[in-house]
């Protein structure tokens, strides 16, 4: 969280010697920082966090199609699971931050972790080669992977609550945040999910929006019978 932080015992963490250590700072700072900021470098660490992922995914999963192997990578490739790697190195600590972020905690927020992880990989890349890249990725989310299996490839609730009202004709479910609880980097969020045609609704919670409407939708699933308690 300083204006210089120092990179030795991140480079430790991570397990990438940078030749070049303005790299791996670029990929610490955000943008509240400056316009000399990680944005470029998490474009590229995106497509390839993506690309190797998915070759993993394409080699070790003979037998999936293409949705499944679809939905595997979301899973890894989610803000969520970059954002846990990101804690993991403890990138919080070395994070450069605008003071607004920092009064608000934006070294804990789970979007600029996960954008700090996505830069550091553009930053290995460029300061090296796919080749080291790639291994680095796959070290990173080895644990991970090795964890999949193809009964992860269901479809979140959301998407089979919407597909189980399309398929009867009935109105899309419509999602609402009841309340926000909590400080602007630690928010629980309390979202009702409403099917009006069948008159029902039901609510989640979760630490984003999105985590506390699937769970809203899950819910929604459970009370119509379509899965089970």
């Amino acid at each position: 969280m300083t204006s210089r932080p120092d990179l030795d015992r991140l480079q430790r963490r991570i397990g990438y010697q940078f030749r070049d250590p303005e790299r791996l700072l670029l990929a610490l700072t955000h943008r509240s920082h400056g316009n000399h900021n990680n944005e470029r470098l998490e474009f590229l660490g995106d497509s390839i966090v993506n690309m190797v992922i998915a070759e993993y995914l394409f080699q070790h999963f003979e037998k999936a199609r293409e949705g499944q192997l679809s939905r595997l990578r979301a899973r890894m490739v989610k803000g969520v699971t970059l954002a846990e790697i990101g804690r993991e190195f403890e990138l919080g600590n070395y994070l450069r931050l605008g003071s607004g972020e920092l009064k608000s905690g934006g070294y804990r927020r789970e979007s600029i972790l996960a954008d700090a992880v996505e830069s550091i990989i553009g930053a290995i890349y460029l300061d090296s080669d796919f080749e080291t890249c790639r291994a680095q990725v796959l070290r990173w989310f080895e644990h991970r992977l090795k964890g999949l299996n193809l009964q992860d490839t269901q479809k979140d609730p959301k998407t089979r609550l919407q597909e189980y009202l399309q398929s009867r004709q009935f109105p899309l479910p419509k999602y609402d945040v009841i309340s926000v609880e909590g400080e602007a980097h630690a928010q629980t969020f309390h979202v009702s999910c409403a099917l009006p045609s069948l008159d029902r609704t039901t609510t989640g919670v979760g630490s984003s929006r999105r985590i506390a409407e699937q769970q809203a939708a899950r819910n929604a699933l459970k009370a119509l019978g379509v899965e089970e308690h």
